[in-house]
């Protein structure tokens, strides 16, 4: 190399370490001024009300605000398209869902590959989960639910929140590896599924507990099966779906945290250890109760966790031939 190569070499390399030591060093003061939280549903629902409880938190123990801006709406693509705008810095944030795993096999439209524009931080918690039933139907349990439906083909109305969502598609799984068959209702979100499902219109409903619990306690609706891959002490006795021969089956209703690809690591790291201290105060666990599993994972255990629900979704649409529209 010449003289005058190598000195161009020193002065880019000397322009970089900087630049490399202040990514490094980046979390040092994080955050220095409030934090943008994207929300990608609209306000007062489940998403809004837990990452509240959060981020309030965070407030208290790193000393800046998070500010929610509320963006619902098309299958999370608004929400999204501001995150991925928005620089790297940190500041800007989004919780996200299980839809997260699903978006790009709904939409094959996306004007980007959405999991190399997003960066992961943390897998905040879980949502335990049941297959709920109407109480007039004349199955009770896991079994007789299948032995019905194969005798049944197409008589049980398996509610939805949505065409293409995680229930749809975990309502399909379960069709798939119990070989029964079923008719899907898709409605517009969740509201409208739970008194649909107390006055009969529909039989069953993948659920979370926070949603069905007061209406088993009523007797208004029937847990069937759990629907998390860890029993509830909650529903007692009642097993899993995976246990009762079907491993690995669950129903994903969990909520995480993005930021923008190209945040650096040491600021998502330092965010996914401050989620791991609130998770672990004792009045968040009492708040939580028994219906959501906290876990506050590192950024790379949570993008290996929604690359493998992608993977998972992914083969299931291909073998069950679903087509979005």
């Amino acid at each position: 190399m010449s003289k005058t190569g190598m000195r161009k070499t020193l002065y880019f390399l000397g322009l970089s370490l900087p630049l490399a030591a202040l990514a490094q060093g980046s979390a040092d003061n994080y955050p220095s001024r409030p934090v943008t939280v994207i929300i990608p549903f609209a306000a007062g629902g489940p998403t809004d009300n837990e990452a509240r409880i959060y981020t309030t938190k965070l407030t208290e123990t790193l000393g800046q605000s998070f500010v929610f801006d509320f963006k619902p709406g098309a299958g999370n693509r608004i929400g999204t398209t501001a995150l991925i705008k928005a620089a790297p810095d940190g500041y800007t944030l989004m919780f996200t869902a299980a839809t997260l795993s699903v978006i790009p096999l709904t939409y094959s439209d996306l004007p980007y590959d959405l999991y190399k524009v997003v960066a992961p931080v943390s897998l905040v918690s879980k949502r335990y989960a049941a297959l709920v039933a109407n109480a007039a139907v004349p199955y009770k349990n896991i079994k007789e639910y299948i032995a019905y439906a194969k005798a049944n083909p197409g008589k049980i109305n398996m509610a939805d929140s949505g065409a293409g969502g995680s229930q749809h598609l975990t309502n399909v799984w379960l069709n798939s590896v119990t070989g029964t068959e079923t008719t899907m209702v898709h409605y517009k979100g969740t509201g409208p599924i739970i008194p649909d499902l107390i006055s009969g219109r529909v039989h069953v409903y993948f659920g979370t507990l926070l949603t069905v619990l007061p209406h088993f306690k009523s007797g208004k609706l029937r847990p069937i099966a759990q629907a998390s891959l860890e029993r509830n002490p909650a529903l007692g006795d009642i097993p899993t779906i995976a246990e009762s021969g079907f491993p690995g089956f669950e129903y994903s209703s969990w909520l995480g945290l993005l930021a923008p690809a190209g945040t650096p690591a040491p600021i998502r790291n330092k965010l996914a250890a401050e989620l791991n201290k609130v998770t672990k105060m004792p009045d968040i666990v009492k708040r939580m109760g028994t219906d959501i599993q906290l876990i506050a994972s590192t950024p790379e255990v949570f993008e290996r966790y929604y690359l493998q629900e992608h993977e998972r979704w992914k083969k299931l649409v291909k073998e069950a031939s679903i087509k979005f529209e």
